[in-house]
């Protein structure tokens, strides 16, 4: 076996490729969808004004008098320069209205929520692989727990003991950091909870195999095992499901904002959907298929770094 420069390139061509043509696919979804949905995007622009000389107008200026073939053009055509339209409720472009404050918001939270499940995770895998006692048996149950419930019963749980009953994290009051805890550890555990279940068994897997014998055999410890040749082979099972993790983030956010009176991308959402703010709602789709499109390709070339098999050909 010898490594191929030119397996690599393909690998990143081959996953380059398949982003754009997922990116294309889910462009025209989101579009379809948001067409045959009900709701007339008109009448929220219009307001309370029944002026058919009104309505006419607004067709014309939004481009919704023409044939759904031909919005679908324009639409790709605005995509492909960069430019997501003009949001029907707000009357401002759409990039200022999903690039703006709330994002940033968004962002704070699902950032601290992906350091807090990546920090977790690990932990409890490597020091329950393996394991059959009491502390391990605890912790798969909680994990089983955790990532079945909906987020906003977490949410209103977290609140209830350490907002109302300890009094000891705040909810709306406090500095942002303090306000910013809750939340993050409600949209954290359920990632956490899964890629904990993840990793433990490919920790669990690793264990069994030969080298581990062999490790053994040598005097290694039992958590130095796990640490340093276990957790190695849990990485590509966990980093499959990192596309999965950064999507539930995002559209973890929607829920625990609404549960944590938070502004941010989720009010945005669901303003969009309530108001039929059609290019709104399609730049929202966009922003999610891309971030999961390039997180996921991140993770394909990942590979490559985790398993050098993947780098190499057959003399």
């Amino acid at each position: 076996m010898r490594v191929d420069q030119r397996v690599v390139i393909r690998r990143v061509v081959g996953a380059v490729v398949s982003a754009v043509l997922m990116m294309w696919a889910a462009i025209t979804l989101a579009f379809l969808a948001v067409h045959v949905t009900p709701g007339d995007p008109v009448t929220a622009i219009m307001g309370e004004s029944s002026d058919p000389t009104l309505r006419a107008r607004i067709e014309a200026d939004w481009g919704l008098d023409r044939s759904l073939l031909v919005q679908y053009g324009m639409h790709l055509g605005r995509m492909f320069h960069g430019d997501l339209g003009y949001s029907y409720v707000r009357g401002e472009p759409v990039t200022s209205v999903l690039f703006g404050e709330q994002l940033v918001t968004s962002a704070q939270l699902a950032g601290c929520a992906l350091v807090l499940a990546v920090v977790v995770a690990p932990l409890l895998a490597v020091l329950t692989a393996g394991r059959r006692d009491v502390l391990s048996r605890s912790v798969s149950t909680a994990e089983v727990v955790v990532a079945s419930a909906p987020p906003f019963w977490t949410g209103l749980i977290l609140i209830w003991v350490f907002a109302f009953t300890l009094k000891v994290l705040p909810v709306t009051a406090g500095n942002e950091f303090q306000r910013l805890i809750l939340p993050s550890i409600t949209l954290a555990l359920p990632i956490a909870a899964v890629l904990a279940q993840v990793m433990r068994e490919g920790i669990e897997r690793a264990l069994e195999q030969p080298f581990a014998l062999t490790a053994r055999s040598r005097g290694i410890g039992a958590t130095s095992l796990r640490l340093r040749h276990g957790l190695r082979h849990s990485l590509i099972p966990a980093a499959t499901l990192a596309g999965w993790a950064v999507s539930g983030l995002l559209t973890g956010t929607v829920v625990i904002e609404q549960v944590f009176g938070r502004a941010g991308i989720g009010r945005v959402i669901v303003e969009a959907v309530t108001y039929s703010d059609i290019p709104v709602v399609l730049g929202v789709a966009l922003l999610t298929a891309a971030v999961y499109l390039i997180v996921t390709t991140l993770v394909d070339l990942t590979y490559l770094l985790i398993d050098p098999r993947l780098r190499e050909e057959t003399a």
